[in-house]
């Protein structure tokens, strides 16, 4: 490979690192010493990172209105925690279902999430003494009420996956289920009819019931087997002892109480509060917008830097492709085999969670996605490179090598410029995926558009409104995308 390849590759390497120290790591490898004095052992301060999925309030959700951060009970339980044993606590925010995921890959020391005990997640992580227990809740129509268990045998029934609720909920006689990622999903489904009923906790149906005045709630029996919210650790951790002896020095103080009361007050009135599911009503995201909309640079800078890696490595992949030694064309073809022939979720997903435990790097959200959408994207634009390539006419070729002109500068002054003609309505076409797809990244905490729409539905128990604003938003980007690509290709015409 020529030095000019090589000088192509520092560009976006140079944009990751630059992004990587602008946002940070979202999740440290576990229990990072970190001095406040350089050089200074004796001044260092231990770090612990909780995991938690901030879209159950009141336990956990992000204050959009204000600064943007992770608040609720569990995360005032956890700052008190950390703060008596001297660490300093980060927060992680993820999907709730890749929680235990993020424990044992060492991406989170801890994880407070409103996560119940239960013996199959007892074979997978450790949990301190419990902290609050909670009950189950059946959430339904008022035009068509659940009011006991026994009225769901045959119903479609939603559940948050991973949930104590959706493990309490395969046990009702049939029921069939519906599970979902998100609260919000459930109040979304559950108001558009596709579920009759949705099992939630005490807290969580409270809010659901405020918010949108078309549902009713119903409390389920208290059962003996419910061990109650609890503090999940990956398996042979030193801190459970630590934990526990904190939280019950809380509990006979009367310190964890009074962090109850404060999350929890008013919590028993569950005057209904929004407006119906047929009325839109925009004035839910009022303090919103400005939070949603810094979910734009998020988005675009991602963009440009999964597009600048994929165009160039995409066109690396498209020389080996027509270079003629073999090694080379083996390697690109099943290259592109293997990126086009599985999902991006999952290449996304392996390597944001594989690479720490198997390169002990911790890479952070937004770098793991970048590089997980610019090398998929490469695969794609590696054809669509060869082809405008193989379209120039070979004449041009010819007429290049008789007139003794170096192979570089005939693809670099000839050939390169003749097949952009050609391949660009396709570089535009991936180039607006890339734009789209960049939602997918929020199930792995990058705080681009999709997932400051999801905190907000989280907190408002609305789904419409915040995802109309969002559409509307992402349509405006494509728009200004395209209206430039247009621009770029009259000029290219008129320089002919």
């Amino acid at each position: 490979m020529n030095t000019t390849k090589l000088r192509l590759l520092y560009v976006p390497l140079i944009v990751f690192l630059l992004l990587s120290l602008s946002f940070g790591s979202s999740a440290p490898l576990a229990q990072t010493a970190i001095a406040h004095a350089a050089g200074d052992p004796a001044t260092a301060t231990k770090k612990l990172v909780m995991g938690t999925s901030p879209d159950y309030p009141p336990y956990e959700s992000v204050d959009a209105k204000s600064n943007g951060e992770i608040v609720g009970m569990d995360i005032d339980i956890a700052k008190t925690i950390a703060n008596e044993l001297g660490y300093e606590l980060e927060i992680a925010g993820m999907d709730f279902s890749g929680l235990i995921a993020a424990l044992q890959t060492g991406r989170v020391d801890f994880v407070m999430s409103g996560m119940s005990v239960t013996e199959e997640r007892k074979k997978s992580v450790e949990f301190s003494d419990g902290y609050y227990t909670a009950r189950n809740t059946i959430v339904s129509r008022k035009t068509q009420a659940y009011e006991t268990v026994e009225q769901l045998s045959g119903k479609l029934v939603g559940t948050q996956l991973g949930s104590t609720q959706d493990q309490y909920a395969a046990t009702i006689e049939g029921a069939k289920l519906k599970q979902l990622n998100k609260i919000a999903d459930l109040i979304q489904e559950l108001n558009s009819g596709r579920i009759d009923a949705a099992i939630v906790e005490d807290a969580v149906a409270i809010e659901m019931v405020r918010a949108n005045p078309d549902l009713t709630m119903n409390f389920v029996p208290a059962s003996e087997e419910d061990n109650g919210y609890a503090i999940a650790f990956p398996k042979q951790t030193e801190l459970v002892d630590d934990f526990n002896r904190v939280l019950a020095q809380m509990k006979d103080n009367g310190e964890l109480q009074k962090i109850i009361d404060k999350w929890f007050e008013d919590k028993e009135d569950a005057t209904a509060k929004g407006a119906g599911f047929l009325n839109i009503d925009f004035r839910v995201l009022n303090g919103y917008v400005p939070y949603i909309l810094k979910g734009i640079y998020v988005t675009l800078l991602f963009t440009l830097v999964s597009a600048l890696l994929g165009l160039i490595w995409g066109t690396i992949l498209s020389l080996f492709k027509i270079s003629g030694i073999r090694p080379l064309q083996w390697f690109a073809t099943a290259y592109t085999s293997v990126f086009r022939g599985t999902p991006l979720l999952v290449q996304l997903t392996i390597i944001y969670y594989a690479t720490p435990q198997l390169f002990n790097f911790d890479i952070p959200a937004l770098l793991a996605a970048g590089l997980a959408f610019g090398l998929n994207s490469a695969a794609y634009l590696s054809e669509t490179i060869r082809g405008g390539i193989m379209a120039v006419d070979k004449g041009q070729r010819e007429a290049a090598i008789a007139l003794g002109v170096p192979y570089r500068k005939m693809m670099v002054r000839i050939i390169f410029p003749q097949a952009l003609r050609h391949i660009l309505p396709a570089l535009v076409n991936e180039f607006v995926a890339l734009l789209k797809e960049s939602s997918l990244v929020s199930v792995i905490g990058v705080t681009e558009l999709m997932r400051r729409a999801d905190v907000v539905r989280a907190s408002t128990f609305r789904a419409f409104e915040a995802l109309l604003l969002v559409a509307a938003i992402y349509y405006v980007l494509v728009l200004v995308l395209t209206s430039l690509a247009r621009m770029l290709e009259r000029r290219l015409r008129r320089s002919d």
